[in-house]
């Protein structure tokens, strides 16, 4: 069974600790295990998807171990949901809608129409989507993909599109249906803070981690992400308005649009012929994230719960089953109305909580230790922290009506922290002494604040192998204990990155797909966010680019700032170089796909002025380190 080399069995503290949650919780309650398996109609003969290059992108049986007792090292509670969510294969939903299941970290869903199947939800790479439609038909004929909805902007829900569909097809007709601001947010979010939200998403989701009883199990939401390159074909019908109503291909839906609740953009679907609600990822068995641990804007649980109380009142009636993009369905309109009144009420229990909480004066971290759910929603299982969890969550709300600032001005001007380690492992007497009593936390079981410790050993000097040793042993211990698989993915990188180095970051998703999606104006502001500005702050550039069947547009860098204007005028100034050319040429150049020296010799391309002031600009600009330290300075 495969093992994190170097690590340690649970501390006898974390194994009470999970065998009280083995003996307290409603194991006993098989009706999730019976719903995950309802309708399974087979799965895939080869356990291994693989790219075009023969890499394997994802394992489908690599959680195979799951079927064993839980041991030690795992929460009892997690490990019963990563065991539901391993569940793999094409599963009916009911007549004439599929899920292909455990195939990545989301659901892929097939609707049957009157010539062939819309696709929702295509999962995160083309490998993945691809073996998910051959395992449908397989069971169900060799259907056309008649239609592709993306149900919101998040990766795992758009970045396989080109498995099931082609670029030809969408000119032939085959309409691909979003959420209004589907492409804005879906772009944006994957480029401009890509490089940092992948890194720190190795880490949420444990993807390189080894797969065992040690290693990683499962993210909550599904087991991991898979490692293909993720694609993206733009819609081409924008969903407005809550009530709009689509047909196609014979399949007619009901939409609602529930902007700024799991995504910025993100809509739900009712099948009025097959009395089915599809809840993209508003509404899921567990508790999701109102700020994720990768990264992202602040999710409104307000605004969250009121969608689900709309959804109650417009299809709650209406629905025998509800299912989503991912875990499994919920069955029979009493049971549906109950998930998602649960749903409902957690967040909105968290958020007029956070509220009350914080208007008595409580900080972010007071309020994480003092918040507790009512007990009629814990016993729910879908209302458990195995994605999301009342501790980050409940910052999360503070963040978004207070920010980062606690009011305490002893906070305003802290340290940076390897210069606040320095000055804090001085005071406590040195490296030797913090470690001894450290230690002796340690083995009293106290792993919390021994992290918290030695992180300023070790960031005071990163050398110090015994600070590492500890700080790996104490994260490891706290990742066992863990009921959120993205906890305990955090904990278990960052201890297995002090052991061994940096595992690197196996995905990313600003892929070319996600780059040729950018407008013109948003791909100048991908570069802008680029330029190192000290470095350019005596640079004065400016450049006219005059596209072909466009108004031209100028882009100026002065003080460290690259600006961009669209057409004539006095924002515009005087070019230093006037450069004439098709939009690729510019996209291309831009991307860093062509050279700056050469972009005069392509076919079509006038350069009037200087051609070495794009040389310049382009200098000017820092590549993202898509392998910065976390756990270490």
């Amino acid at each position: 069974m495969p093992q994190d080399a170097g690590s340690r069995p649970a501390e006898r503290a974390v194994a009470e600790a999970n065998r009280a949650v083995r003996r307290d919780y409603p194991f006993a309650d098989t009706q999730d295990l019976e719903d995950a398996r309802h309708g399974f109609m087979g799965t895939a003969p080869d356990p291994l998807v693989r790219d075009a290059a023969g890499s394997v992108v994802w394992d489908i049986e690599a959680y195979g171990f799951l079927d064993q007792d839980c041991p030690d090292t795992a929460n009892p509670s997690l490990w019963r949901q990563s065991r539901l969510c391993s569940e793999h294969g094409l599963f009916e939903v009911t007549a004439g809608i599929y899920q292909v299941r455990g195939f990545d970290l989301s659901n892929m869903t097939l609707v049957e129409g009157e010539r062939g199947v819309l696709v929702i939800d295509p999962l995160v790479c083309a490998p993945t989507a691809a073996a998910a439609l051959a395992l449908y038909r397989a069971h169900r004929g060799e259907r056309p993909v008649t239609g592709v909805l993306y149900t919101h902007s998040h990766v795992d829900h758009f970045g396989g599109v080109r498995g099931v569909l082609t670029d030809e097809a969408v000119a032939g007709g085959v309409p691909v249906l979003a959420p209004e601001g589907f492409l804005e947010h879906a772009v944006s979010e994957n480029v401009y803070a890509g490089a940092a939200m992948s890194r720190r998403a190795a880490f949420m989701y444990g993807a390189a981690l080894p797969k065992g009883p040690r290693g990683q199990i499962g993210a909550g939401l599904g087991q991991s992400v898979s490692t293909g390159a993720p694609g993206l074909i733009p819609p081409t019908l924008d969903i407005t308005r809550t009530g709009q109503t689509e047909t196609v291909d014979g399949i007619r839906m009901v939409f609602q649009l529930t902007p700024g609740t799991e995504a910025p953009a993100e809509l739900n679907i009712h099948f009025p012929d097959f009395s089915a609600l599809c809840m993209a990822e508003n509404a899921t068995h567990n508790l999701h994230n109102l700020l994720t641990l990768r990264g992202a804007e602040v999710r409104d649980p307000h605004v969250w719960s009121r969608y689900l109380t709309e959804s109650i009142s417009l299809f709650g009636e209406l629905s025998d089953v509800a299912f989503a993009s991912h875990h499994w369905p919920v069955r029979g309109r009493e049971r549906v109305i109950t998930f998602l009144s649960e749903q409902r009420d957690v967040y909105a229990y968290l958020h007029d909580q956070v509220l009350r909480l914080l208007n008595r004066g409580l900080t972010a971290a007071e309020i994480a230790e003092e918040i507790v759910m009512p007990p009629a929603l814990e016993r729910a299982w879908h209302t458990h922290g195995y994605y999301g969890s009342v501790s980050h969550n409940a910052k999360a709300v503070h963040q978004r009506y207070l920010g980062w600032y606690d009011g305490n001005p002893a906070h305003l001007w802290q340290h940076p922290p390897v210069a606040a380690a320095r000055r804090y492992v001085e005071f406590m007497g040195g490296a030797d002494a913090v470690l001894d009593r450290a230690r002796r936390c340690f083995d009293e079981g106290d792993y919390r604040w021994v992290v918290e410790v030695v992180n300023h050993v070790v960031f005071a000097d990163p050398g110090n192998m015994r600070a590492r040793a500890l700080q790996a042993d104490a994260l490891e211990q706290l990742g066992y204990g863990s009921e959120n698989g993205t906890w305990r993915n955090v904990c278990l990188m960052g201890a297995r990155e002090l052991r061994h180095g940096s595992l690197g970051t196996p995905t990313t998703t600003a892929s070319p797909d996600v780059m040729a999606a950018l407008t013109l104006d948003q791909l100048v502001d991908a570069i802008a966010v680029r330029v190192n500005g000290p470095r350019a702050w005596d640079a004065d550039i400016t450049i006219r680019w005059d596209v072909n069947g466009a108004e031209p547009l100028t882009t100026r860098l002065r003080n460290g700032v690259l600006t961009r204007v669209t057409g004539p005028g006095p924002a515009a100034g005087e070019p230093d170089l006037t450069i004439a050319l098709a939009e690729a040429d510019l996209r291309d150049v831009l991307t860093g796909a062509v050279p700056p020296g050469d972009l005069a010799s392509r076919p079509g391309v006038e350069a009037t002025g200087d051609i070495g002031r794009l040389t310049e600009l382009l200098g000017h600009l820092d590549d993202p380190d898509p392998d910065f330290a976390i756990v270490t300075p």
